[in-house]
């Protein structure tokens, strides 16, 4: 195999591997690796002339490719800073290549093999966790598009999926190394047979759990408006606010009638940076206006995002995040509102922030990165947060009031569920990412929390998809993109508990484990 066989295949890796996120289904996963795992295999073979390093810079080429083509609409929040963690991410992806051909070198072909799975998911499983997250490449997430072959996820949770992806990829490169190598017909026919067996079982179980799968009937009615704003010529004085209110009221208006229990406007529906001081909500002209539309309807009340912040009056109680002007400290958030018709306020605060947009990453660490940020939205420095999930008590319903990208995060949605949550509100900004795939892939995360939840989802985006979506993951009600509209409709609530909601991620930390196993094996033979 010759450089520009090689390169080739690095190309095909990268291109296969980026196509579920352009629009193709997720099932082009199922053979996506195969280019990788031939390139791995080339080294392996003449491991004599090639160091393992080699193997590296083929696989960065394509996970630089993947990372592009997948992941390009994000530049335009910031052309520098996703550029940055495009590379940064791809030489991840690529490390952990080279790492699992190198244990294959040392040890042997299976650990190497089992290395390589591991070390993908573990990989997948920080980039959930650390201050830099990258979450939104992970395998088995794609494969919401149709949501009929996961059903399973309510056990497993999207790490099931890209398990199930990786072996798949094995066990197909393993049948295509027998074929091509015209390994005995018994060998063939056994790798044949797994391979069916790994791709038909999941999906027969999933599609009867599918079809099987019945709602207990709980319904609350909800009203979603859709208010359409641009967030790229948006304003921010108090005559651009009130006329969004304006237009906020006459859309929820539409589709509100007295059997309607909420009503579901998006994140940061309201930013002007003095109205939304937390200490003096009771006197906030908006939400007097907000309560004399509530008057009007029986038992009706809202959930919407807003630009929130707290002023500290005591230093022990300024955090890392606090920010400083004119003397004055304070925090400001991505916040989600419970509102009704008594005037009575619960607040939760965005936890899950986007690395370099809504907050610095480790500023906790290294207090000089404090005002290094991009700006968006108005807001300056890092946003505070909350340290954790927490629900909205409302009178008919418990709501996990997820916000824009905690979406992507499915062990941190459960912890909602865990604490009560019986139906989901996603509020969400999708006009940042323009008419471009990125708020079509947006949508596919909250379908997969609908199943592995089997939680009732009511989402509400500033433009891109406004929606309900069932407890099986289907999309209902559906808005086009750069619609002004509201739309109404009604979700049962659910109370009982799935396998995943119990567990969380066990097959990443599974995989964490084993991966220091391998390293520790690595070391242990390496100076023994």
């Amino acid at each position: 195999m010759n450089r520009f066989h090689r390169l080739l295949l690095s190309v095909s890796g990268g291109t296969l591997l980026s196509l579920p996120w352009l629009g193709f289904p997720g099932w082009v996963l199922f053979v996506a690796f195969i280019p990788l795992l031939y390139l791995e295999n080339f080294f392996f073979k003449y491991k004599e002339g090639f160091p393992p390093v080699s193997l590296w810079g083929h696989v960065f080429l394509a996970a630089l490719i993947w990372n592009v083509l997948a992941s390009w609409w994000m530049t335009k929040v910031s052309l520098v800073g996703v550029g940055s963690a495009m590379i940064f991410n791809a030489f991840l992806m690529s490390l952990v290549w080279w790492a699992a051909h190198s244990i294959r070198r040392k040890l042997s072909s299976p650990l190497g093999y089992i290395s390589l799975v591991v070390f993908i998911i573990s990989l997948e499983y920080l980039q959930f966790k650390w201050d830099i997250e990258w979450p939104c490449l992970q395998l088995g997430s794609v494969l919401a598009n149709p949501v009929k072959i996961i059903q399973w996820y309510e056990y497993t949770g999207t790490f099931g999926g890209s398990l199930w992806i990786l072996l798949l990829n094995l066990f197909l490169f393993q049948l295509l190394r027998n074929i091509q190598l015209k390994s005995p017909l018994k060998k063939t026919i056994t790798s044949s047979t797994v391979l069916l067996v790994l791709l038909i079982v999941p999906s027969i179980i999933s599609f009867r759990m599918y079809s099987s799968y019945m709602e207990k009937e709980n319904p609350i009615n909800i009203a979603i408006v859709q208010p359409n704003v641009d967030p790229y010529n948006e304003k921010f004085d108090m005559e651009a606010e009130t006329q969004k209110l304006d237009d906020f009221l006459r859309l929820a208006a539409e589709v509100t009638n007295d059997s309607t229990d909420f009503i579901v406007g998006p994140e940061t529906l309201f930013e002007h940076q003095t109205l939304w001081k937390e200490a003096t909500l009771d006197s906030n002209t908006f939400l007097n206006r907000l309560q004399n539309f509530l008057q009007q309807y029986e038992n009706t009340e809202m959930v919407f995002g807003v630009s929130s912040y707290k002023v500290y009056e005591n230093e022990e109680d300024i955090t890392y995040t606090a920010q400083q002007n004119n003397g004055i400290i304070y925090d400001r958030y991505n916040t989600a509102m419970l509102f009704n018709k008594a005037g009575e306020v619960q607040i939760y605060h965005k936890s899950k922030l986007v690395a370099g947009v809504e907050k610095v990453p480790f500023q906790k660490y290294f207090s000089f990165l404090k005002n290094n940020y991009i700006d968006l939205g108005g807001a300056s420095g890092s946003l505070g947060r909350q340290n954790e999930a927490s629900n909205l008590l409302a009178e008919k319903a418990v709501i996990a009031p997820v916000i824009c990208f905690e979406s992507v995060f499915g062990e941190y949605v459960a912890d909602y569920v865990k604490k009560g949550a019986d139906v989901i509100f996603v509020i969400t900004n999708d006009g940042w990412w323009k008419n471009s795939r990125g708020y079509k892939q947006h949508l596919l995360f909250s379908q997969l929390r609908a199943v592995e939840t089997r939680r009732s989802i009511a989402r509400s985006a500033n433009t891109g998809t406004s929606c309900f979506i069932n407890q099986r993951g289907d999309v209902l009600q559906a808005t086009n993109w750069w619609q002004e509209t509201a739309i109404a409709g009604s979700v049962n609530k659910n109370e009982a508990l799935t396998f995943y909601v119990k567990h969380g991620d066990f097959i990443a930390r599974t995989s964490v484990f084993i991966s220091v196993l391998l390293v520790l094996l690595v070391f242990v033979r390496r100076f023994a």
